[in-house]
């Protein structure tokens, strides 16, 4: 898929997206029950490396086990935010369909945290599984939710006007790990 055209800006590079992780798993960890058994989900396809990310931090600071790790296929929009489907999608397959969570405390990570049709939908698709808790993670929050949904654990907070973009760029799906401010080229323009 080709990029969306438009104006870039860096706002957080690799070297401080490692701090913000460091400091998300530093959150989540103390947010969680070691008598708990945990499971980590990512809502593909940037929720997913991020999670990796994050697990990793975990353990290697905070001596977390290996948590349970899943992924949901969640889609509504493209990258550049056009409407793909006028409802939020979840793709579950046959092993996400008899999973069982119950007395787990799941975590699920996304990149951006917009107006809330994604994690609402992981959310309440995971609430059917009966955990014992949901903590609900971003990268980054737009604070512009349209939908009772709010994250527990925040990377960057980011204000900017509603037609721009917040992009997280996230290995293995882009080469640099970096969120960057998106000015769309406006049409005719």
């Amino acid at each position: 898929m080709e990029r969306p055209r438009g104006l870039r800006t860096c706002l957080y590079d690799e070297t401080q997206l490692e701090l913000v992780i460091a400091e998300m798993a530093q959150r989540l960890a103390t947010r969680l029950d070691r008598a708990d058994p945990v499971a980590v989900v990512g809502i593909l396809r940037r929720g997913a490396p991020l999670a990796d990310r994050l697990v990793a931090a975990l353990q290697r600071h905070y001596g977390v086990p290996p948590p349970m790790r899943l992924d949901l296929r969640i889609k509504r929009y493209e990258d550049d935010l056009t409407l793909l489907h006028p409802e939020t999608r979840l793709d579950e397959n046959e092993a996400q369909r008899s999973l069982d969570l119950k007395d787990y405390t799941v975590v699920v990570v996304d990149d951006v945290l917009y107006t809330g049709n994604s994690m609402l939908r992981a959310v309440a698709w995971l609430a059917q599984k009966q955990p014992r808790q949901i903590i609900v993670v971003t990268l980054a929050d737009r604070c512009v939710n349209r939908l009772p949904i709010h994250a527990d654990v925040v990377g960057v907070r980011l204000q900017v006007a509603p037609p721009d973009v917040v992009e997280c760029n996230v290995p293995p799906y882009e080469p640099t790990f970096r969120i960057e401010l998106l000015k769309l080229e406006r049409a005719g323009g």
